[in-house]
């Protein structure tokens, strides 16, 4: 897998760190430490060389010991800064602080995450403590999360996920059409603003998401819900889920202004681009910006939200016709 931008300056930052401790160290034990070449170790001392602080004189750079670099060698003579640990600003701890309470009063809200309840309330508690000033300005910000869904419905739902079995929904559309139908429950979701289940829905014969505040009633069904792969649970997207597009030429704009880890040119102009993303609803965008332009999408589960997505923005403005 071609190594993405992130991943090479997590490495450059890391590099200073480690030689300014190690000074020093062979070429081939650094590559070793860093699960790299050496080809590429040296590649990334190069770059460092000619990195430093606005100016950019002799005196702004990173610089190293030509002479133990002879030697096969690496030793770090002036490191500009680079090897302190960051810190934080106030902007930054506040920002994230707000961020974590806002995740820990939806997790208040939700049955079942006593797990996740403690892990949020000890990163709070450890980043109150390193931060001081910014804690006390997060604890004056009110926090309001609306995650509007009926707590029966929701616990109905998280039983027929856990037990397999299939449900039966009144459900009112965007458009205030009410409808019944069963589905067999894939998971749940949540955005901060609605909680949602991902299922097969035997009236629509294919994948739909449904919102839990528009759902007017939600029963349990004494049916085993079928198998769906295509709707398994994804994994989640935290390190980053891999996604590959298949795009029409006039969306090669993608390929250059998105960073992308490989691109293939296909004989009519168009192209494939795999790239890994962090955000759902930002691909999810991008997708639904692209329109016609998109051939096909990689996992397809993604492809049946983006479908949905769009299905619920059309049914809101059916009423027009």
């Amino acid at each position: 897998m071609p190594e993405t931008t992130a991943d090479r300056v997590t490495r450059l930052l890391a590099l200073v760190t480690y030689l300014r401790e190690r000074p020093g160290a062979p070429v081939a034990e650094v590559a070793a430490h860093f699960g790299t070449t050496e080809a590429q170790v040296l590649a990334d001392v190069n770059l460092l060389w000619v990195s430093g602080t606005p100016g950019y004189l002799p005196d702004d750079l990173i610089d190293f010991s030509a002479e133990a670099l002879d030697h096969g060698e690496l030793t770090l003579t002036e490191s500009r800064g680079m090897d302190r640990p960051l810190r934080l600003s106030s902007g930054e701890a506040l920002s994230l602080l707000v961020a974590l309470r806002s995740l820990a009063e939806l997790a208040e809200r939700t049955p079942g995450l006593g797990a996740e309840r403690d892990a949020i309330g000890s990163a709070v508690a450890k980043l109150a403590a390193a931060t001081g000033r910014a804690a006390e300005q997060a604890s004056s910000v009110q926090v309001h999360v609306r995650a509007d869904a009926p707590p029966g419905t929701l616990a109905t739902v998280r039983r027929a996920i856990d037990e397999r079995k299939r449900l039966h929904l009144r459900y009112v559309s965007a458009a205030d059409v009410v409808t019944e139908r069963d589905v067999d429950p894939v998971e749940l979701r949540s955005d901060g603003t609605a909680w949602s289940v991902r299922a097969w829905c035997h009236r629509a014969r294919g994948a739909r998401s449904f919102r839990l505040d528009r759902v007017l009633a939600a029963d349990l069904l004494d049916v085993p819900a079928g198998e769906h792969p295509d709707l398994a649970p994804e994994a989640p997207w935290e390190d980053g889920r891999p996604v590959t597009l298949e795009l029409a030429p006039q969306a090669r704009w993608v390929a250059e202004h998105t960073p992308v880890e490989d691109v293939t040119d296909l004989p009519d102009g168009g192209l494939r681009v795999r790239l890994r993303v962090g955000d759902p609803a930002w691909v999810s965008n991008l997708l639904l910006s692209l329109g016609p332009a998109v051939r096909s999408v990689d996992p397809p589960g993604l492809a049946h939200d983006v479908a949905a997505r769009a299905r619920d923005a059309l049914e809101a403005y059916a009423h027009l016709s």
